[in-house]
């Protein structure tokens, strides 16, 4: 899943019901026809000001892992982002990458089994600059990865050390309840103490990806954020960036970053 996922496409649009739209929810949406091509075009061509915001956060996360300390790390909803992927293999000694649209997970095997585009390259460096604990080169990074095909909502509960999640909830469903399920199960993925870091479109509403596309948003802030995940956590860390001019306007305000421990 994605950043704006930064996910999956809306088969049924919201519809009237007595007066009230009806939210389209992550079952409504076929993922396997998420636009890949578009996706990567429109937000990771280039380092853009956001992902370097994102990427320094995150780094001083991974900064305080002991090379290697991380046995097995998962990337919740792994869309066709490389840079979460290269950020944990700073700690991790394996990345599951999971994920369930058809079109990421043939484009993630590519990078990993043929070699990943040079366009990725500039966010290695970065990451590699701001932790150099971080493999010495792009593949060798993503040599930690396995990709995985399955829905996330699959993943056996305390499974993995660390569990990092980007653009995922929030764009895999219009419904807040569906929203803190998908949280939830991000949580519960984890063993008890074990790592979350994270990263939310700030008030993302329904969006469109390329020409025509267009999927399902739920919006939030770093309030709902906060409610739903302390009383799944502890070291709950939540903060904000403001929206990037330098991308398509997606009626985001920004960004919502986390770091925290699990509590279960």
């Amino acid at each position: 899943m994605s950043r704006a996922e930064r996910t999956t496409p809306v088969t049924a649009r919201a519809r009237p019901t007595a007066g009230r739209a009806v939210p389209t929810h992550n079952d409504d949406v076929d993922w396997d026809s998420w636009p890949v091509a578009d996706y990567l075009a429109e937000n990771y061509r280039e380092v853009h000001p956001s992902d370097a915001a994102v990427i320094t956060h995150h780094s001083a996360f991974y900064r305080r892992l002991a090379p290697g300390a991380v046995g097995r790390s998962v990337e919740f909803g792994a869309g066709p982002n490389l840079y979460p992927l290269i950020l944990a293999a700073a700690a991790s000694r394996r990345i599951d990458a999971v994920e369930a649209g058809a079109g990421n997970v043939a484009y993630l095997e590519r990078q990993i089994l043929c070699g990943p585009d040079a366009s990725w390259l500039p966010f290695h460096a970065l990451c590699r600059e701001l932790n150099p604990a971080l493999p010495a080169t792009l593949a060798a990074s993503l040599a930690h990865v396995d990709v995985v095909h399955g829905d996330v909502r699959d993943l056996p509960p305390g499974a993995y050390d660390l569990a990092s999640m980007h653009f995922v909830a929030e764009g895999a469903t219009e419904d807040r309840a569906e929203f803190a399920e998908f949280c939830r199960v991000f949580v519960r993925c984890v063993a008890p103490g074990g790592h979350l870091v994270a990263a939310f479109m700030e008030n993302m509403p329904t969006y469109r990806v390329g020409p025509a596309s267009r999927w399902p948003g739920c919006p939030v802030n770093p309030e709902i954020v906060t409610e739903v995940f302390a009383p799944l956590s502890r070291e709950l860390s939540v903060t904000r960036i403001d929206a990037d001019p330098t991308l398509p306007d997606y009626g985001d305000s920004g960004m919502v970053l986390l770091t925290a421990v699990s509590a279960a």
